[in-house]
């Protein structure tokens, strides 16, 4: 006997017996309708899928991103609150040697000034503290004027083809005008600031979001359900916001969180070259600045030490973070 016949065989002794006992059955029992409630309907067909829940969930499995989550939130409570911790010095204030009215240069860390001081009596640890509200304010205001700036232009770049000539142009010329150029005329035209140091980053920053944005926009704006969105007469603010925009979520929180630490840089760099705060705003950037002429000196190494460490502390936590929000928020991800 041949295999196929054998198996043959085998299936029919086993659903011999079931049929026997569905044929002794009534044609009334046999064949029963199903009672419809649409309750149960409704529930059979909910996932109790969340977006962001699901992005949570990913997110919080990420060990090392956790970790460098609660080490940024700590330092961002204390960077705000230190301010308000009794016995804190003025940062701009110059320290005094009350017996010889000398100033407390170049002290090392200590019980009274636990960060040292600089060449001019100042608390290094008031300073520090202060100097990293400041460029965290820069990083901030800066991420968000990007973040509004590209994500509109690079949408209305990549989606809007009759717009796409012009913002090209427009994106060549800022492209080949160099940040430190701008930096410097603005230093010239306005007084050096915070706000300055905003703007200037601010004109240059959002070209990169934005050329993202439009990469994206042009692979999305062709998909079928964008065609039809259009066939059946939909706004184009309706198809970006409904269409576009939530797909590129990973892609705009990544950008954000990469704008922090990229503008914080940034701020160091043009301090080191000079055009940056004045001395009398602390920031980063002007104590890692003013700390790279002691960085030969082995007992004045700790002007620069301090402030770097803080200034690593921010950029790599944001960094890590930012790769991390972008993984999560990955719909491809959401799978348990």
């Amino acid at each position: 006997m041949s295999i196929r016949k054998k198996q043959a065989a085998l299936v029919e002794a086993l659903t011999d017996p079931i049929r026997a006992g569905y044929a002794e059955l009534s044609e009334a029992e046999q064949f029963t309708f199903a009672e419809y409630k649409p309750e149960e309907a409704e529930r059979t067909g909910y996932s109790g899928y969340s977006y962001w829940k699901s992005t949570f969930r990913v997110f919080s499995k990420n060990r090392v991103a956790m970790f460098f989550t609660v080490l940024i939130v700590v330092t961002l409570l204390f960077t705000f609150i230190q301010p308000l911790i009794p016995g804190q010095k003025d940062p701009n204030l110059i320290y005094n040697d009350p017996a010889t009215g000398m100033q407390f240069r170049n002290l090392p860390p200590s019980e009274d000034f636990w960060f040292g001081t600089n060449s001019i009596g100042q608390d290094l640890w008031s300073r520090t503290w202060a100097g990293t509200r400041t460029s965290l304010l820069i990083g901030f205001a800066v991420a968000v004027t990007e973040a509004v700036i590209g994500i509109f232009i690079g949408v209305m770049w990549g989606y809007v083809r009759k717009l796409d000539f012009l913002f090209t142009e427009i994106y060549n010329v800022f492209d080949n005008v160099p940040q430190t150029l701008v930096l410097i005329l603005l230093s010239y035209i306005l007084n050096p600031g915070v706000a300055t140091i905003i703007i200037a980053l601010s004109l240059t920053g959002w070209m990169t979001t934005a050329r993202f944005i439009r990469n994206q926009a042009i692979i999305l704006r062709d998909r079928d359900y964008n065609l039809a969105s259009v066939c059946l007469g939909t706004p184009t603010h309706r198809i970006i916001t409904k269409n576009l925009l939530p797909y590129l979520v990973s892609i705009i929180t990544m950008r954000m969180a990469m704008a922090i630490p990229s503008a914080i840089s940034n701020e160091v760099f043009v301090s080191y070259i000079g055009l940056g705060l004045p001395l009398n705003i602390p920031s980063l950037g002007n104590l890692v600045s003013s700390g790279v002429d002691k960085i030969m000196q082995a007992s004045l190494r700790y002007q620069i030490v301090f402030p770097v460490i803080v200034l690593s502390v921010v950029t790599i936590s944001f960094y890590v973070i930012g790769n991390a929000i972008a993984d999560a928020a990955d719909p491809k991800n959401h799978v348990d």
